[in-house]
């Protein structure tokens, strides 16, 4: 639930509008998302072997620390906390709040201050427990299941749809042209399969993690790459590929052509539960990454406060939701992916190189499971992984320079708490 929550959020009902934009014909459109969905499923089975060898607090932060040394760990650590996972529940809670506008229309200022609302909301929930935020969250991703199933239905079942919508299936420009369009729908695609890896981060607190943690992480995986591909047919079966490349709602004017009107506002309540299911998760989990971080003496020794009565890492919980907030008011919503993109793909490439590395250095270790096609599984990620990085330094140099600037603002901190430390 906390995978899936995670991954279904917001951008399966905007995305596939700029997939469409970006590669013309239903055929390379749907193709983008399956691509999209093995790539993650590969990161998956990587991160499934660490995940059940090391099953403790923080995820890659614990594994590319085994695998690279700490300096490794704490750039992960420090990048997780200032960009990756406070842009990740930004970018998210401002796409709730501009569909909350369907409802309640909202000035730019409100959605701002609505979306910051909405993470402090959450934030106050984890923040009583575990097993509140828990049950929170297997309610929201149950019924966004729902939501999204029952629009894939409706379009198949329903009158609107027509195979005839699906033309051109493959667009005229040659295979060299389409390199680069391709490249940058992938980017988005990946942003709307990211979460993957979020039950890693709280490892510690699984039950059996070596039998569960692959389990959950690879068959939540598969789940979404099948609800994700289906989703895509559904909106092209319903909507032309030149349709859906000039939509701004792209699953709002699919259900309306189904459902009527009122399929608009169905889909809009979708989109709210979704986000704040997936937010939900993150906030849930990536808390546990600075708190791991204080555990070992680099961090602040406060993110590593627990709570005596509801026993979560408070402190590292609101800090979180500050540092989002600030990103929530500044950021806008393509910046912030961008951002994210680009920084964990950088570390998603290290973790599947670190299965690699632990196989040399500690063949002895106890790997409760093993990622299945290895060497190759961990070989073509970390590839496909450099060429995301590589198009997106290409197509958003500004935006990279950001991330990598943040990366390395990480250095003075991790020589100063080690220094301490020792």
């Amino acid at each position: 639930m906390i995978n899936v929550g995670t991954m279904i959020a917001t951008a399966i009902f905007i995305v596939p509008a700029e997939v469409a934009a970006a590669v013309h014909g239903s055929a390379l459109t749907i193709l983008v998302w399956v691509v999209g969905g093995a790539v993650s499923l590969l990161g998956a089975l990587c991160v499934a072997e660490l995940g059940a060898a090391y099953p403790v607090a923080g995820g890659q932060y614990a594994y590319l620390g085994e695998a690279y040394g700490t300096l490794w760990g704490f750039l992960y650590g420090w990048t997780a906390l200032l960009v990756i996972n406070p842009a990740s529940i930004a970018a998210i809670a401002v796409g709730f709040a501009r569909y909350l506008g369907f409802f309640v229309p909202l000035s730019e200022v409100w959605i701002r201050v609505t979306a910051i609302l909405s993470v402090f909301a959450l934030t106050a929930l984890n923040y009583r427990g575990v097993r509140l935020g828990a049950t929170t969250q297997n309610v929201l991703t149950s019924l966004k299941i729902g939501a999204l199933a029952l629009l894939i239905l409706t379009a198949f079942i329903l009158p609107g749809g027509s195979f005839s919508n699906l033309a051109p299936l493959w667009p005229q420009e040659s295979w060299r042209a389409l390199i680069g369009p391709f490249g940058l729908a992938m980017v988005a695609v990946l942003w709307a399969y990211d979460g993957w890896i979020e039950t890693t981060y709280v490892g510690s607190e699984i039950k059996d993690p070596g039998r569960i943690l692959p389990r959950s992480i690879i068959l939540s995986t598969l789940l979404v790459i099948a609800l994700y591909v289906l989703s895509s047919v559904a909106y092209s079966y319903v909507l032309s590929p030149s349709h859906m490349a000039t939509s701004k709602l792209v699953a709002s004017d699919a259900v309306q052509r189904t459902l009527g009107p009122s399929g608009a506002g169905l889909v809009a309540a979708a989109i709210l539960i979704s986000a704040l299911g997936a937010n939900n998760g993150i906030i849930l989990t990536s808390a546990r990454i600075p708190y791991a971080m204080a555990r070992q003496g680099l961090f602040f020794r406060a993110q590593g406060y627990v709570h005596p009565r509801y026993a979560t890492p408070t402190v590292a919980l609101v800090t979180q939701a500050v540092i989002s907030s600030v990103l929530a008011a500044t950021g806008t919503y393509d910046a912030l992916f961008t951002y994210v993109v680009f920084a964990e793909f950088l570390f998603y490439a290290l973790s599947a190189g670190a299965v690699l590395r632990l196989r040399r250095r500690a063949p002895e270790l106890v790997r409760p499971y093993k990622a299945w096609g290895y060497p190759w599984t961990p070989i073509v990620f970390i590839l496909i992984a450099a060429l995301v990085v590589g198009n997106t330094i290409w197509n958003t140099p500004r935006e990279s320079a950001v991330g990598a600037g943040l990366i390395v603002l990480g250095l003075p901190g991790y020589w100063y708490w080690k220094k301490r430390a020792s």
